[in-house]
């Protein structure tokens, strides 16, 4: 890994509950309607065979068009009942995956990270050998610190800032946004991203897809790129 300015060191919500349970008493509600009807049309077609006129019986096309979409209807019943179980178990798979990240360090998307007892860590992907500029703002949009240097192509590489400002002030702890752009040997723009590491302090079960808070910030598990040691 190659560190890309000197002088630093690499590197539940019950809305949501309500909803679902409103969802699905709403569904069975449905479900419970759609059947009722079933049987009564069942009963008013054999009521209608028992009473029909034998010099002028029931169309048998009608009768069977009939039958094929009551049927139809029954389907959809069913897979209807089939996909609410698969959701019921892919959020049981989501919380359990989100409970096994609390207490590990994550990477994760994104350019906002917690300086806390005075370091604040991020991942640093640049396609191409480049001279990269960083500028860290606070919470308040305020520029804190600035820097460049020359870095060498790679994904991942760490850059940890230690809380001092450009002027040698110790900055407070809180949450502070990371700014990278670069430029190559010919001088064209370089798109550099980066990537936030911290570790997985709680999750809010909650929510649907959970979200696990990393710096106090809030993130899905499919947002996790890593698992770091």
């Amino acid at each position: 890994m190659t560190t890309v300015v000197s002088g630093t060191t690499p590197l539940p919500n019950s809305s949501s509950t309500s909803s679902a349970s409103a969802a699905a008493a709403a569904n069975a509600m449905a479900n419970t309607q759609i059947a009722g009807n079933f049987q009564s049309f069942l009963q008013l077609l054999t009521t209608q065979l028992q009473n029909q006129n034998p010099l002028s019986p029931l169309d048998t096309n009608q009768f069977t068009q009939q039958l094929v979409e009551f049927a139809g209807v029954q389907q959809q019943i069913n897979t209807n009942d089939s996909l609410a179980t698969l959701v019921s178990l892919q959020q049981t798979a989501q919380s359990t995956q989100a409970l096994g990240f609390v207490g590990k360090t994550a990477v994760v998307s994104g350019s906002t990270a917690a300086l806390t007892n005075s370091k604040a860590s991020w991942l640093i992907n640049v396609p191409t050998a480049s001279n990269v500029t960083i500028n860290i703002t606070n919470a308040s949009g305020q520029t804190v610190y600035s820097g460049s240097a020359a870095a060498a192509a790679g994904n991942s590489q760490p850059f940890t800032w230690n809380g001092l400002g450009s002027d040698g002030t110790q900055e407070p702890d809180g949450n502070y946004t990371l700014t990278a752009t670069a430029k190559d040997s010919a001088n064209n723009t370089v798109a550099i991203t980066t990537d936030v590491v911290g570790v997985v302090s709680s999750v809010d079960l909650t929510q649907s897809p959970p979200l696990l808070t990393i710096g106090g910030q809030t993130f899905t598990v499919n947002q996790i790129q890593g698992i770091m040691d």
